[in-house]
């Protein structure tokens, strides 16, 4: 049976902590736009702030849906699930806001990533629990962590600021969502850190 929390207590921060892999689930206010859920991994590249707050990279790769999301309307949903013995889900429900690379707040929050930071960084996905909760994972298979796909920090590990720049703006959906929605702003600021 599920539990609410008033934040993420030790328990609940060494869990999250603990996964290889989250997913977070936006949506833009229009009801007939669409509801994006992405997969997010790569060690160290989420770190939980304080009791209320955690922070993900935000890389390129891909389209910019969540920035788009979060900028229009800051709604935002992260789960956890233990592919092992613990058979746990965990989910937070929040406000988050993306911090990008000329934002004055940039550089103490990419600090906290350490090695997980790179070259294909273009924002801090910042959040702000307004509901923790945990339920079974009764129906979760069991899943063996084999380790770190490196491909994605390799590929982006190999371009300099401006080859990355360039290589988000040729991208159609970065500059603007899906749905037309404003999303990560272009030209990408250069990395001062």
């Amino acid at each position: 049976m599920g539990k609410l929390y008033a934040h993420m207590d030790g328990r609940l921060r060494t869990f999250i902590e603990e996964q290889p892999v989250f997913f977070t689930a936006t949506a833009p206010l229009a009801a007939d736009g669409h509801v994006n859920l992405s997969p997010k991994g790569r060690k160290g590249t989420l770190v939980v702030l304080d009791e209320l707050t955690l922070a993900y990279l935000d890389f390129g790769g891909s389209g910019a849906e969540t920035i788009a999301h979060v900028r229009e309307n800051g709604r935002i949903t992260l789960m956890w699930c233990s592919f092992d013995s613990r058979p746990t889900i965990v989910r937070v429900h929040g406000r988050a806001e993306a911090v990008f690379r000329d934002d004055p707040r940039w550089e103490e929050l990419i600090g906290r990533f350490a090695q997980a930071d790179g070259p294909g960084a273009r924002a801090v996905i910042v959040v702000r629990a307004l509901r923790v909760s945990d339920s079974c994972g009764y129906a979760v298979p069991f899943m063996e962590y084999e380790g770190e796909r490196d491909l994605h920090a390799e590929y982006f590990g190999r371009k300099t600021d401006e080859e990355f720049a360039a290589y988000c703006e040729r991208k159609e959906y970065v500059g603007v969502s899906v749905d037309g929605l404003p999303a990560l702003p272009l030209p990408l600021p250069p990395r001062t850190v």
